[in-house]
C-alpha cells in the first residue's frame, strides 16, 4: 500500500514553549496531519513534544531530528516509550547525526563515524523499546544490562535522517522511514534511487517507505528578501563538512568549494553569495501561494510523502503556514 501524502507544521516556535503549544493546537485545528520538531537551541524537542502530545489529540508528532550524539540510546528509548504512551501512539522518533558544528561546538562531543553511530543507535533503541535486556557492543555505542517495560514490536516507529548514498540506503533498510533536508531540486531522483536500493535490501518496495522532508517555504511577493533570508540562514549549514559534502555530491562542487573558502576566510559575503538566485530557488520554495503549493505537489510526485512546512521569514509566516492548512491545500 502506498504511503499517503501528509502535510506537517514545523516546531518549536522560536518564541518558546507556550507559543509552541498554541501553534500545535492551531495546526491541528486547521487540518495539518503532523507536527515535527527540530532539535534547536533553547526549546528542547523531546520534552516539548510531551507537552504538545497532552494538548493535541489527532496529529502525529515527530522529531526531525534528534542527534544521536547528544543522548544515550537508553535515554532515547525511555523517552520514546513515555512519548508513545502520552501521545496514544502518535509519536515518531526521528534520529540523525546532525553536524560537526552543533555536536562538537554546542555539545562538546566527538563527531565520528556518523553513519555507524546512527545505524547502531537505531538498532539498540529498537531492541530496548521491545523490552530486551541490552547486550550490545557496537563500534560506536555499547550497553549491557539495561531493560525497560516493553512495547509491542514495531509499535514505536524510528526514522533516520539521511543526505548521501550510504545513509540514504541505511535509512531505508534499517529504519521505518527516511528524513530528508535541504536538498537541491535536481538531487531528489538520485536520492530516491538510493532509498529504493536500501528498501529492497530489507524486502520492501520504495512505495512502502515514508519519506519525510522539512521544506523551507516562503509564500511572499517579496522574492528577493526571501532569497536573502535563505542565504543568510542556510549558507552556514552548507559550510559544515556534512552539508558541504552533500552539496558537492548533489552536483554543486564549485559552489561547495566557494562556501568552504568563504567560511574559512570569515568572508560572509563570499559564503552567502555562493548560493545564487537559481540555487536558492532550487533549495527553497519561494513565491506566491499557487507556485509554492505546486512545488510541494511536485515533490509529492517525486517520492516525498510527508511535507514539513518551515518558514524562515517572520513577516511571511502566517501566509506560509496558512497556505498549507487542510482547507487551503490538497494534493
Amino acid at each position: 500500500m502506498a504511503i499517503p501524502q501528509r502535510t506537517a507544521l514545523t516546531l518549536p516556535d522560536p518564541r518558546g514553549v507556550t507559543p509552541t503549544i498554541e501553534m500545535a493546537k492551531w495546526a491541528e485545528g486547521e487540518g495539518y496531519d503532523d507536527l515535527w520538531f527540530a532539535d534547536s537551541s533553547g526549546v528542547d524537542a523531546l520534552t516539548t513534544a510531551a507537552a504538545v502530545a497532552l494538548n493535541t489529540s489527532r496529529c502525529r508528532i515527530g522529531t526531525a531530528i534528534i542527534p544521536v550524539f547528544s543522548r544515550t540510546p537508553a535515554v532515547l528509548a525511555s523517552t520514546a516509550h513515555v512519548l508513545h504512551q502520552l501521545s496514544g501512539g502518535r509519536f515518531i522518533l526521528g534520529l540523525g547525526s546532525s553536524s560537526q558544528t552543533m555536536m562538537e561546538n554546542w555539545h562538546g562531543q566527538t563527531f565520528e563515524k556518523p553513519l555507524t553511530r546512527v545505524k547502531e543507535t537505531v538498532q539498540l533503541v529498537r531492541s530496548m523499546l521491545e523490552g530486551e535486556k541490552s547486550d550490545f557492543a557496537g563500534q560506536t555505542v555499547t550497553s549491557r544490562g539495561y531493560r525497560q517495560l516493553p512495547l509491542e514490536a514495531g509499535a514505536q516507529p524510528i526514522y533516520m535522517a539521511a543526505l548521501r548514498e550510504k545513509m540514504l540506503e541505511a535509512a531505508a533498510e534499517f529504519s521505518d522511514g527516511v528524513i530528508l533536508n535541504l536538498f537541491p531540486r535536481d538531487a531528489l531522483p538520485k536520492m530516491m534511487e538510493h532509498i529504493r536500493i536500501g528498501a529492497e535490501r530489507a524486502g520492501k518496495k520504495l512505495e512502502d517507505v515514508e519519506v519525510v522532508c522539512r521544506h523551507q517555504v516562503v509564500v511572499t511577493d517579496d522574492v528577493e528578501d526571501a532569497r536573502n533570508r535563505i542565504r543568510a540562514g542556510f549558507a552556514p549549514y552548507y559550510a559544515t563538512p556534512v552539508y558541504n559534502a552533500f552539496l558537492a555530491w548533489s552536483g554543486y562542487e564549485e559552489v561547495a568549494a566557494t562556501i568552504r573558502e568563504g567560511w574559512a576566510a570569515k568572508d560572509r559575503e563570499k559564503t552567502t553569495s555562493a548560493l545564487n538566485d537559481q540555487l536558492v530557488d532550487d533549495i527553497a520554495i519561494i513565491g506566491d501561494i499557487g507556485a509554492c503549493q505546486d512545488r510541494i505537489r511536485e515533490y509529492g510526485e517525486g517520492g516525498i510523502t510527508t511535507h514539513i512546512i518551515s518558514c524562515v521569514s517572520p513577516k511571511d509566516t502566517q501566509a506560509t503556514y496558512g497556505a498549507f492548512t487542510g482547507n487551503a491545500f490538497k494534493f
